[in-house]
């Protein structure tokens, strides 16, 4: 596959943004980086209008415009441990209340467990009390793709709780079942949404996934996704874990000795690079959203699924949510909404009538982003800070 692909850019921020995205790619190529072995490629992927006149002469025919596509994405997802820890009916309707929410032209989640029967190469001690260790068995992709997801992200610190092997017979499950997977290092995962392109690539500070403490690896993925797709989409496990770190500031966040990545460091400079949208997750607790350069950072959608009481659903930590953007093709902010959800106490999705998570991410991104968060209506519905 070509080290990069020409794309027609429909904005000025895309523009200035291209020369950039080659001379990054060219460098990477020069230093050894390799091709993208995990990316997802549709034939014609990146590729635009020509400019040029047809044979003969003449004025080309303006294509008609696209319209704008909807995304929606999760935080956490476990639906289970394998062998004890199950939902009930085999997980058959897990995702049965939430479905409804989830809709979206590309519906993407954080899978934070691998589906596997292999347990060969656990992370976890047998007699170990202090370390946590996630499977289901790859069936389950099954309640995925009924629950309407289409793409999976794999880097998160639980992707590789069963090793290498384990890691690609969850790959195998969910293409199985027709679902897209991305967090592999180099992986930039290429889909088309109602004839838009859009790439997504998934980091953590781990190193079967992108990189999350390397900024400069982290802009080289995304300022090549640029010229592969018109939207970029960075999904990322970032931050320090707890009820209480529910709070956005700057600077390194540790969490038991290992660097979790800064997350406003990471986020605006993915987006610089040319992300169109930032998802977050990892902390196990919602946090504020805020706008740069017109682009929406989630910092985390917080636990939405922990199947068996994998995740503990009490007070804040069963709270998360479904976030639904909508994108123009030249990645400009078109509309968005926050839908509260919580985990039962078996740990299954439900929706939060009483929409705690909303009020409290309102409260977060007003407290934590002054001049830059996301406005939320009493609906849910997100806007853009006015332009001061």
């Amino acid at each position: 596959m070509p080290s990069s692909v020409p794309v027609p850019y429909r904005s000025a921020r895309r523009a200035a943004l291209a020369a950039g995205a080659v001379l990054a790619v060219l460098l990477a190529v020069g230093c050894g980086r390799s091709a993208d072995p995990g990316a997802v490629w549709q034939p014609g992927a990146g590729a635009g209008a020509s400019s040029s006149p047809p044979p003969g002469g003449g004025s080309a025919e303006q294509p008609a415009p696209r319209a704008a596509i909807s995304l929606s994405a999760t935080g956490d997802i476990i639906m289970g441990n394998a062998p004890s820890r199950l939902p009930a009916n085999g997980g058959r309707g897990f995702f049965d209340e939430v479905a409804d929410a989830l809709s979206a032209d590309l519906v993407m989640g954080n899978l934070e467990e691998p589906l596997t029967e292999d347990t060969g190469t656990g992370k976890c001690a047998p007699n170990s009390t202090a370390c946590y260790q996630f499977r289901a068995p790859p069936g389950y992709a099954a309640h995925l793709k009924q629950a309407g997801f289409q793409l999976l992200n794999q880097a998160n610190n639980h992707g590789h709780d069963y090793g290498p092997q384990g890691y690609a017979n969850t790959r195998k499950a969910l293409e199985e079942h027709g679902l897209k997977h991305t967090g592999a290092p180099d992986q930039i995962t290429v889909v088309d949404v109602k004839g838009v392109k859009v790439a997504v690539a998934g980091f953590s500070s781990y190193a079967w996934s992108n990189s999350l403490t390397d900024i400069d690896a982290a802009t080289a993925v995304v300022t090549k996704a640029a010229t592969m797709a018109d939207l970029v989409v960075v999904q990322v496990h970032m931050g320090a874990e707890g009820a209480d770190k529910t709070r956005v500031k700057p600077g390194t966040e540790i969490f038991y000795g290992e660097n979790r990545g800064d997350p406003m460091k990471f986020s605006h400079a993915v987006i610089e690079a040319g992300a169109d949208l930032v998802v977050g997750h990892g902390p196990h607790v919602l946090r504020g959203m805020e706008f740069h350069q017109g682009r929406l950072i989630a910092y985390s959608l917080g636990n939405f699924a922990g199947g068996g009481r994998s995740l503990n659903p009490s007070g804040r930590l069963g709270w998360g949510g479904v976030l639904k953007v909508s994108l123009h093709p030249d990645g400009s902010f078109a509309g968005g909404s926050f839908t509260s959800t919580r985990m039962n106490s078996v740990g299954k999705p439900t929706m939060d009538p009483a929409n705690q998570g909303l009020g409290l991410v309102r409260q977060l991104s007003r407290n934590d982003f002054p001049s830059t968060a996301a406005r939320f209506g009493t609906d849910g519905t997100i806007s853009a800070p006015e332009a001061g």
